[in-house]
């Protein structure tokens, strides 16, 4: 569907251990350092990171194409152009793709690359935006709010580039959820602590595959897998705040990964001048 990847890099080779993520601007998650290693072989060539601060638009080189995937430029993770995801009824079409990294001591790691899939028939909701430049189109919160309250399935799929425990991540997405809900319901209670005992003591390695599936604005899907894609859904999580405000986490005003943002910003662009 797109051939193109936004980047934002701090551009600094990894040399220090990583102790804290956080996927939310507002408040670091506490992470126990020895669930983090920094290998050499995971950093990153300096002189091919863009200059911290500043969001480059680029189209994947050649090298990078393929007729099936696309490669996540700052991870090298690769993802299908088009998806069939447990619980969805149709395969869904990629919109965009980023990474999520935490910066420690200055230094940024990368933690995991993410892909947005959606509908193809998403593009009839979007047409009123057709001719318009990414920049209006990541600036706007009116059309990633219409993007979530569309009736269309999307799909969020994580991939890690670093192992994790299942409680550390769980509570990055914690800082993002329930900071956003002020008086949570008895649903919005038992939503998160279903979704809390879906990662629960289950360790994530590096190359696990998380999917965040909204089959509907008020029920979402998890499926999880460290031995290749998922087959299944492991967890249902029906409340619209819970799903809601995991969705303006990644795509509101201070999303937690902006190359991806930017990434589906460009890519609705490309969508709609096809």
């Amino acid at each position: 569907m797109v051939l193109g990847a936004a980047l934002m890099s701090a551009g600094t080779p990894c040399a220090a251990p990583l102790v804290n993520l956080a996927i939310s601007a507002s408040g670091p998650a506490a992470v126990n350092s020895s669930a983090f290693s920094l290998p050499s072989q995971t950093c990153y060539n300096r002189s091919a990171a863009p200059r911290k601060g500043r969001v480059h638009w680029v189209r994947l080189l050649p090298g990078h194409q393929s007729t099936d995937f696309i490669v996540e430029p700052a991870t090298d993770v690769k993802f299908q152009k088009d998806l069939q995801v447990p619980g969805c009824s149709s395969p869904l079409s990629l919109l965009g793709a980023g990474y999520r990294e935490k910066v420690f001591a200055i230094i940024g790691v990368k933690v995991y690359a993410a892909g947005f899939y959606a509908d193809a028939s998403i593009a009839d909701m979007l047409q009123s935006w057709k001719g318009r430049p990414a920049t209006e189109i990541i600036e706007s919160s009116s059309l990633f709010e219409s993007l979530f309250e569309d009736y269309r399935e999307k799909c969020l799929q994580i991939v890690l580039v670093r192992d994790v425990d299942g409680q550390t991540f769980w509570n990055a997405l914690n800082d993002v959820i329930s900071p956003r809900i002020k008086e949570p319901s008895v649903a919005d209670k038992e939503a998160l602590e279903t979704f809390r005992g879906t990662f629960h003591g289950r360790p994530l390695n590096k190359g696990t595959i998380i999917l965040l599936t909204w089959a509907e604005p008020s029920k979402m899907l998890v499926s999880i897998s460290s031995m290749g894609f998922p087959s299944s859904v492991d967890a249902t999580i029906e409340s619209h705040s819970v799903a809601s405000t995991l969705f303006d986490g990644f795509f509101g005003p201070s999303p937690v990964s902006p190359s991806l943002k930017a990434s589906i910003a460009n890519g609705i662009m490309i969508l709609l001048d096809q």
